[in-house]
C-alpha cells in the first residue's frame, strides 16, 4: 500500500471517529436535558438570561417560575441568582430575578446573587463561591434543557454537587424544531469542549 493510500485511510479513521464522537455528545446532551434529577438540596441556582428593562425575558421567566416552583415544594431553602450586566443594561439579570422572586413572596434572606458572570462558566463560578461561604454545597441547577450537561461539568469543577432542574415549558423547547436543534448542536460542540478545556 502506497503512503498516500495509508494517509488517506488515516484521515478517514480520524473523520469516522470525530463523526462518531460528536454523535455521542449531541445524545449526551439530549439525554441530560431530557432526565431531570430532582431532589433535595442546599440551594437552587438559576441561570441568567436576557432582561428587558428590569424585566424578565420569556426565557429568563421560564426558568424563574421553574425555580420559584422547585422552591415552593420545600426542594431548597436557598435561591441563587446569577446573571451580570449586559451591554447598554442598567441592572443586572441577577437582580432583575431577585426582583421577581421577592414580588412572589420570597423573603430576601432566601436569596443570594451574583451579578458580575457574563458567561455560565464565570457564574457558576461565582454561585459556588457564595455557597461555599454560606456552607451550602449541593445545588439544583436551573435552566434550559439543551444547557444541562455542560452545567452538570462546569457546576462539578467548582465543587457544587449538582442535580439537573432543566425548566419547565422553556421557550426555546417549544420553538422550531431548527431553532431547538441549533441549541442542541451547539451545546455539543460546547460541552466536549467545556469539558476537556474548562470554561471562562
Amino acid at each position: 500500500m502506497s503512503v498516500l493510500a495509508r494517509l488517506g485511510r488515516l484521515a478517514a479513521g480520524v473523520l469516522l471517529s470525530a463523526v462518531a464522537l460528536w454523535v455521542m455528545s449531541i445524545t449526551v446532551v439530549m439525554i441530560a436535558g431530557a432526565w431531570p434529577n430532582l431532589r433535595d438540596a442546599d440551594a437552587i441556582v438559576v441561570l441568567g438570561a436576557a432582561q428587558y428593562n428590569g424585566r424578565p425575558s420569556p426565557v429568563l421567566q421560564a426558568r424563574l417560575d421553574h425555580a420559584l416552583d422547585l422552591y415552593g415544594r420545600g426542594l431548597a431553602q436557598n435561591l441563587i441568582f446569577t446573571g451580570g450586566t449586559g451591554v447598554g443594561d442598567t441592572v443586572s439579570e441577577a437582580e432583575v430575578s431577585r426582583r421577581y422572586a421577592m414580588n412572589r413572596g420570597v423573603p430576601s434572606s432566601a436569596i443570594m446573587t451574583e451579578r458580575d458572570g457574563l458567561t455560565s462558566a464565570q457564574s457558576v463560578r461565582a454561585a459556588a463561591a457564595l455557597m461555599e461561604t454560606a456552607g451550602l454545597g449541593s445545588a439544583l441547577i436551573v435552566s434550559d434543557s439543551y444547557h444541562m450537561m455542560r452545567l452538570e461539568v462546569l457546576a462539578r469543577r467548582s465543587h457544587i454537587v449538582p442535580y439537573r432542574a432543566p425548566a419547565a415549558n422553556a421557550p426555546i423547547d417549544a420553538a422550531s424544531r431548527r431553532m431547538r436543534w441549533e441549541y442542541v448542536l451547539r451545546e455539543s460542540v460546547l460541552f466536549p469542549a467545556t469539558t476537556i478545556l474548562g470554561g471562562r
